[in-house]
Formats: C-alpha cells, structure tokens, sequence
C-alpha cells in the first residue's frame, strides 16, 4: 500500500516538472512560433482562398447538375405515366392489371425522387453552412491582413486603385498620340494619292474668256452697211442688244464689246442673220435681234439638258436646268462658268468614288455649286448662299444644298460631300492658267499677301493659300496674346484692303498655339 501511494506521488511530482519544463520551454520558442506563424499565415490564406472558392465552385456545379438531372428525370417520368395512363384508358378491361402495375410503378419512382428531392434539400444546407463558413473565414483573414499590413480594406483597395489609374493614363496617352501620328500619315498621304489621281484622270482645257467677240465678214463693203445712213443702223443693234459695237480699220472683222456674254451672242448672231439676209434697217433689226433672244433662250434650255445628260444627273428642276444652261454665257475671273462647273462635277465624282461616297451625288453639288453666279442683278448675297437657297427651292436634297453653301465656307459642313466640292472647286479654279492672270503677277500678288503679314511683330510664318482667297498667318504664342490674334487679323485684312488690289475678296486667318514636347528616352 505504500508502495503505490509513494508511486501515485512520484507520478503527479513528474508531471508538474514535467508541465513546468514544457511551459519554460514553450515561452523560449514563443518568438520564433509568432514569427513562423507571420510567415505562414499568408500562404494559408491565400491556400483557404483558393479551396473556399474551389470547393464553392465544385459545389454549386454539382448540385446545378444534379438537380438538372433530376428534373429531367422527374419530367420523363411524368411523360411516361401520362402517357400510360392515356393507353390505359383506351384498352379493354382485360388490360387493367397492365395499368395497375404501371401505377405501381410509378408510385414508386414518385418515391424514390422524393428520396432524392429530400437529398438535394440536405445537400443545398450544407452547401450554405459551407458558404457561410467561408464568408466569415474569409472575414477573418481580411482583419489578419488589416492587422499585419497596417492598412484596411478600403485604404488599401485606394491605393491599387490609384496606381493603376496612373499607370493606365500613361499607357492611353502613348496609345493615343502613336495612334493620331499614325492616323495623320496614312491621312496625308491618302490624301495626296486621292487628289493626284482624280487630276491625272480629268483632261479639260484652260476656259478663259474676254469680254469681247470678233463677227467676221466677207468684205469691208459689209462695214457700211452695217453703219447704216449716219449710223442709224449701229446704233439701233446697240440700242437693241447693249452691246458696244467697233467698227475700225481691223480688216474684215467688227468687234463686239460687253461684259455680258448673252448679250454678246445674241449681237453676233443677229448680225450673222442680217449680214446673210441682207436687208439691214432698225425695224428688221428689232425683229431679229427678237428672234435671236428666242432663240438663245430655247438654246440655254438644250445646253442645260445636253450637260445634265452628258454627266448622267437625273431628276433635276427645269428652271436649275435652265440656269445651268445659262452658265455658258457667264464667267468667273475669265472662266468659263459651265466648264468650270463641268470639270468641278467630273472631279468630285471622281474624288467620291475613290472615297467610297456617292459618286452621282457629288456631281449633283459639283454641277450647281456655282449656280447663285448666273443672275444678272448683283446682291449682297454671296453667290454660295443664293445657290444653296436656290437648290432649297427646287427641292435638292439637304447634302447638295450644304455643299453648295459650305464651298467658300459661308455655312458649316455637315456632310463629307461639301469638303469635296470646295477642293474640286479650288483644283479648277486656282490653278495657274485656268483663269485670265498673268503667272507673274498672280505670283506676285501672293508674295505681297505675306509680305504685308510679316511687317506685323509678332508674325513667325505667312502662307498664301487658295489662290490668294486666304492669308494663314502663325504668330508666337509668346509675344501675341489671344486679343493681340484677334486685333492682328483685323488690322492685317485692313492693310490687304488698303494695299492691294485683288478680285474677290481675302480672308485673313491668323493662328496662335501653344505646344508641349517632351522626348522619352
């Protein structure tokens, strides 16, 4: 007996020494478990993470095609006890134990898919306990982290999130200039390859046009005949024409003066008709002079028609037919209008085509961009408005009626077709020769353009542009303040008017930007 008692004493003594020693031994590795503990509590997260979002996966996966499963079972057999039940019905009496035992049957599948409904049920508990348990597991790890790193959720949901806006705004702004520089390239160089062709592919003379017209004769004995007694003869074509008739010593010819085309012709050819008749008195004269404007008229009408057909324009309004018609009888600084007009349509089907446009449509407004010229009563109108107000009459389409407006940018663009007639329009008419000026002084003139500008401080270039219709001039952004711009375009309009005498009228265009460069190496 006091042998165990001396054993039992002996044992508790070891265990207190031995509980002692464990609690020495555990405060001496306490550090270095907090710190294993530290280093590992990340990877454990991270490890629960996955698993949590896996096992959920799996879970919500299983369960969706189990309870697919099912249901598909449960419909089947719905069907098919419809269905027998159906055929039962049919058969005879005999058939009855048949039916009974599909019934049978079907009570018990009913009883099995209960069994499985039940399953699902449990299982869809579990898998919410499961969910349950992850969220607060997952809370749990937030707060460690919160704990270890110093920062909450949010603090350090900011700063990811503004790292990654900087870093994105400097990928954007390197995307988007390589891709403007880029842009700007192909655009300049398509450009250039649109134009060139659609030059290279329109072969049309130089229209230039005088306001006078020389009427050939046979003889000069025709002369006085035409003079008439004391001239009353001449003076009654001039009286019923209004055109300055010149007989002089040039041989064989009488020269027909006005600034008026129409006039001009229907002079030149009542003069045809009385020279040819013979009989040449002011009461025949009045007669064919009469008969001629007829026949000018109708003459206007076949021109417009042969123009529209010639360039395959349909639908158009007889009276802008007819005004297209009277185009061959006017000019434009020496061009012939209806030429002019006829290469500007050919151009801007040609530059549309190549642009993917409407061909036919760009023809339509390069035909009747220059339609507001053909009155004979001058307005303070400008002739792109008059045109585009026109065309709104005769029930042109909305596109049309801008390009015509737009051309001498009178309104703003709102189709692609009115750029096109404005360039077509500046390929025809502010080419060298196409117009009557000299080379020389047309070269001249655009030098005093820019001359003018650059005896203005402030002015670091100066272009003449669109055949001396615009002076663009570049300032320092340094020395010449957005009024100063505004001041220095008005006073330099001021000196070309002033200064310089120029048909039509010039617009001053002064620019002032500011840039930023900087290279990243």
């Amino acid at each position: 007996m006091d042998n165990i008692i001396f054993l039992i004493i002996a044992a508790v003594a070891g265990l207190i020494l031995g509980f002692i020693i464990a609690k020495m031994m555990e405060r001496s590795k306490a550090s270095e478990i907090v710190r294993n503990a530290k280093k590992s509590s990340e990877s454990i997260i991270r490890e629960a993470k996955s698993e949590g979002e896996t096992i959920k996966k799996d879970k919500i996966l299983q369960a969706k095609e189990k309870f697919i499963e099912l249901k598909s079972e449960h419909e089947k057999v719905i069907l098919s006890r419809d269905k027998k039940i159906a055929e039962a019905e049919k058969r005879t009496r005999d058939k009855e134990s048949q039916v009974s035992n599909e019934l049978s049957k079907g009570k018990k599948l009913n009883v099995e898919l209960e069994e499985k409904i039940k399953n699902y049920d449990k299982r869809n508990e579990y898998l919410e306990k499961k969910q349950s348990e992850l969220k607060k597991l997952h809370k749990s790890q937030v707060q460690q982290l919160e704990v270890i790193s110093g920062l909450s959720a949010e603090e350090a949901k900011e700063q990811l999130v503004e790292s990654l806006k900087e870093q994105a705004k400097t990928d954007s702004m390197t995307l988007i200039q390589d891709t403007i520089e880029e842009a700007k390239l192909t655009a300049q160089q398509e450009a250039k390859k649109i134009v060139i062709n659609t030059i290279q592919r329109i072969g049309t003379e130089e229209a230039i046009e005088n306001c006078v017209s020389v009427f050939n004769i046979e003889s000069d004995d025709v002369k006085g005949r035409i003079i008439g007694r004391e001239g009353r003869n001449i003076r009654a074509i001039e009286a019923a024409t209004g055109v300055e008739i010149i007989v002089d010593d040039t041989p064989e010819a009488i020269i027909l003066s006005c600034f008026d085309s129409v006039r001009r012709e229907v002079a030149r050819l009542s003069l045809h008709k009385l020279v040819t008749d013979g009989r040449i008195h002011p009461a025949r004269i009045e007669e064919v002079v009469r008969k001629t404007r007829k026949q000018i008229d109708e003459e206007i009408i076949e021109v417009g028609k042969r123009t529209v057909i010639d360039l395959g324009i349909h639908g158009l309004h007889p009276e802008l037919i007819k005004t297209i018609g009277r185009m061959k009888y006017r000019s434009s600084y020496g061009q012939n209008l209806l030429q002019h007009s006829r290469e500007v349509a050919k151009l801007c089907g040609v530059m549309a085509a190549e642009l993917g446009l409407n061909p036919k449509l760009a023809k339509r407004a390069g035909l009747l961009h220059d339609i507001g010229k053909v009155p004979d009563t001058e307005t303070e109108v400008p002739h792109a408005i008059l045109g585009m107000q026109w065309a709104e009459k005769y029930g042109e389409k909305p596109e049309v009626c801008n390009a015509i407006g737009a051309h001498h940018d009178e309104v703003e663009m709102t189709s692609l077709i009115s750029p096109i007639i404005q360039v077509c329009d500046a390929i025809s008419g502010a080419r060298p020769g196409a117009r009557r000026q000299v080379l020389d002084s047309y070269i001249q003139r655009l030098k005093d353009l820019e001359e003018i500008a650059f005896a203005f401080d402030g002015v670091k270039k100066a272009y003449a542009i669109q055949a001396g219709r615009e002076l663009r001039v570049i300032v320092e952004s340094e020395k010449v303040n957005d009024e100063r711009a505004a001041n220095l375009s008005f006073e330099i309009s001021q000196k070309v008017q002033t200064d310089m005498t120029y048909p039509g009228q010039v617009k001053v265009t002064v620019i002032r930007e500011t840039r930023a460069v900087n290279i990243a190496k």
